[in-house]
């Protein structure tokens, strides 16, 4: 297999070619994308088949679990359970943006996507193109970056075809991404009012916490 690549323009897409990438993810497949921060890759997380497909793909520890992008908050609320005024703060500041918060997993989500941590990491990216295949597809798509687990991670569609081309079906190529540093990490599952800083990335922990402590 060598991946086809598929130009999407990044900041209109063009409509009949997200159409064909939500067709794609429907039936299964693992699609490389842009995000906001580095190329992704993204499937159904629903489809346990194809999720673990990048667990194989990246050779990444299955305790590991995968982020989410979704179209919006209210697709956060469907997904997750106890969301308290932390993340509300958060996401009215932060999305669409390059800031990454796990919280609880609500019953929707498979315990494979969350490793059997009972947790979900969730993001609105800025990116265009990954915003309107979610909203295409009607359900979130998985965002881990697309590169081998130790490799560097991949923030043009060549440098993922350089890693991942034989393994890939279809990558999509929106350009350089607009970031070079990965999405700062923010954990809320505690559910108590709690948080920590997982990854320190785009956005210094300093915003996070002036939006929390204000």
């Amino acid at each position: 297999m060598t991946a086809e690549i598929l130009r999407i323009h990044p900041d209109e897409p063009e409509s009949e070619l997200i159409d064909r990438v939500a067709k794609a993810l429907d039936s299964g497949q693992v699609v490389a994308l842009p995000t906001d921060t580095f190329y992704g890759l993204a499937v159904d997380p629903v489809n346990l088949h194809a999720v673990d497909r990048i667990y194989d793909i990246k050779t990444r520890a299955r305790h590991k679990p995968l982020s989410l992008l979704i179209a919006d908050v209210s697709q956060a609320y469907a997904l997750a359970r106890n969301c308290d005024t932390a993340f509300d703060r958060l996401a009215e500041r932060f999305w669409p943006g390059p800031l990454t918060i796990i919280v609880k997993a609500g019953s929707k989500l498979p315990l494979r996507v969350t490793a059997n941590t009972g947790n979900v990491a969730l993001r609105v990216p800025e990116a265009p193109i990954a915003r309107a295949i979610v909203e295409k597809l009607g359900l979130p798509i998985t965002a881990t970056s697309a590169n081998l687990s130790g490799h560097p991670e991949c923030t043009s569609a060549m440098s993922v075809f350089q890693q991942l081309g034989d393994m890939l079906p279809l990558i999509i190529d929106g350009g350089p991404t607009a970031r070079t540093i990965a999405t700062t990490i923010v954990d809320l599952s505690a559910g108590d009012g709690s948080w920590s800083i997982i990854r320190e990335g785009a956005i210094p922990t300093h915003e996070i916490a002036l939006c929390l402590h204000p």
